[in-house]
């Protein structure tokens, strides 16, 4: 079976990533890692470990790309957009707009 993960690392997990494989490696030590990212010997530490057994995927917050529970939907979140560009609403500002839509919509 394979358990291969497909992920994008941002910026900061690229470095993230280098400089754990670096202290992996020997090539730094726990507080010059420490002292790179800007975290406590603990985290660091904590990260290595991570790092030794999962991989890079262990850089990925486990909630990347997953929308929030109290996000709106994706068709209520486009119908509210329509009604606000529509002639009717246009001119509201935000919270008179809120208010108009609780009222009327």
């Amino acid at each position: 079976m394979n358990n291969e993960v497909h992920y994008q690392l941002s910026q900061k997990q690229l470095n993230r990533y280098t400089i754990l494989q670096k202290l992996v490696d020997g090539d730094f030590t726990l507080a010059q890692a420490a002292s790179s990212l800007g975290l406590s010997n603990r985290q660091v530490i904590r990260l290595k470990k991570g790092f030794i057994q999962e991989g890079p995927a262990v850089l990925i917050h486990k909630n990347t790309n997953c929308k929030p529970a109290h996000a709106l939907g994706d068709e209520l979140a486009a119908k509210i957009i329509s009604l606000k560009q529509s002639e009717l609403y246009r001119d509201a500002n935000f919270l008179h707009f809120q208010e108009l839509l609780s009222r009327h919509e």
